[in-house]
């Protein structure tokens, strides 16, 4: 995987140091909305800052990261990302099968 701080498609899971709760997300500029999450200024996160980043992805379109957000926002998308981190270490550059 190349530096997760590019601006690509991409699908990232960060876990908040406050409740240690981890929040999937996909965007085309990592850099700035990693940013955007630390500062306060997303909605659905701003009472859990900082984060730190477990996981990225970098897909070919925005479109494709979407949708692979949506399916680790599910139920079994959740049970294959604990699976996952339960087997991996908690910063991984490993891609997610």
């Amino acid at each position: 995987m190349s530096d997760p701080l590019q601006s690509k498609p991409t699908l990232y899971v960060i876990q908040s140091q406050k409740d240690k709760r981890t929040y999937v997300g996909s965007t085309d500029n990592f850099k700035k909305r990693l940013k955007q999450h630390n500062s306060g200024r997303v909605i659905s996160t701003k009472h859990r800052v900082p984060f730190k980043i477990l996981f990225t992805e970098e897909l070919e379109t925005l479109k494709e990261a979407r949708k692979r957000e949506l399916y680790y926002k599910s139920g079994a998308g959740r049970r294959k990302l604990k699976e996952f981190f339960e087997n991996n270490s908690a910063q991984s550059t490993q891609k997610i099968n």
